[in-house]
């Protein structure tokens, strides 16, 4: 019986060795980020009628994402090159190995259409043979030091114009 629970105790030891002994792993001090999902595809114009989320995940090595005080998630409308600026929550640095992986959701608020008549009003005119706009959006991040991940290019949203 003795022997038994020695074997016990012995295996529990070579058990938690190995796990200890396996390393976490490496990533490049640059975040990197990944198209996840988008909620919808689809949305009605205008800022404050409809929204989607776009999930992506990422990965940082020095483990620096997310600030208190500076907006450091952009999001460019690929139509006209307006740059939404939002902040990633403050993710605190921790211990000797600060590489981190996880996910982030961000609200996507609708947009007013862009016609191909500079005249029309994109938020209220309704042109009959031009019923949805495409929107595409490329997103990128920076770390607290400044480093920038590399940039995703995200699936179109189409925007209901009428």
């Amino acid at each position: 019986m003795k022997i038994l629970n020695w074997l016990g105790i012995f295996s529990a030891f070579v058990l938690v060795a190995a796990i200890s002994c396996v390393t976490p792993p490496e990533y490049p001090v640059e975040p990197a980020i990944e198209f996840l999902s988008l909620s919808k595809d689809t949305m009605l114009r205008g800022s404050s009628v409809d929204s989607a989320f776009v999930t992506f995940g990422f990965t940082d090595g020095d483990g620096d994402i997310g600030s208190k005080d500076s907006l450091d998630l952009f999001l460019t409308d690929k139509r006209d090159g307006t740059v939404l600026r939002n902040r990633i929550p403050f993710v605190p640095e921790l211990g000797a190995s600060n590489g981190i992986k996880g996910e982030i959701r961000l609200k996507i608020n609708s947009t007013c259409c862009i016609f191909p008549d500079p005249f029309l009003n994109g938020c209220t005119d309704v042109l009959p043979s031009y019923p949805y706009d495409q929107v595409r959006y490329s997103l990128y991040i920076k770390d607290r030091k400044g480093n920038q991940s590399n940039v995703l290019e995200l699936v179109p949203i189409y925007v209901r114009c009428f």
